[in-house]
């Protein structure tokens, strides 16, 4: 008797993080490319595209608290989806009230940074889902023994 595994087993050893569905990668890549696009609009909005004063304002620092979230999201740091999911809302906020207020260039630029956080959140809310039911379903088969 050998204490060698058993090829199937090898393959239950793996947790869900370290082999991704192609589901759960299409979210994390989704929600990596939603907060960088985000980052971009927030910038080039405030310093070129229609900055509330000409010349550009210190406003476009918005996007630094965004930049904290790229690392954990590269990392697929579940903390970081969570917190990134309720830190957006405030983006969302400020995309509201300027496409309410804001002449048309501002405007149309505050609907697509509405549309990026929503799609933000979405990314996220399903990364996390996703991610907790694999862990759910690996969970009863990392505690058997294998035979």
């Amino acid at each position: 008797m050998t204490d060698a595994f058993p090829p199937q087993a090898a393959a239950n050893t793996c947790s869900p993080i370290q082999q991704p569905g192609s589901d759960v990668a299409a979210t994390r890549w989704l929600a990596v490319g939603s907060l960088l696009a985000l980052m971009a609009l927030c910038m080039a909005w405030e310093l070129w595209l229609a900055p509330l004063r000409s010349g550009g304002t210190w406003l476009f620092l918005k996007a630094l608290p965004l930049a904290f979230a790229v690392v954990g999201l590269l990392k697929r740091r579940m903390y970081t989806y969570r917190w990134l999911s309720l830190l957006v809302w405030l983006y969302f906020t400020e995309g509201v009230v300027r496409a309410w207020g804001d002449p048309a260039p501002g405007r149309w630029l505050a609907m697509g940074e509405i549309a990026l956080c929503v799609l933000l959140f979405i990314a996220c809310a399903a990364h996390v889902r996703l991610r907790q039911r694999a862990a759910k379903a690996a969970a009863p088969q990392s505690g058997a023994m294998p035979s």
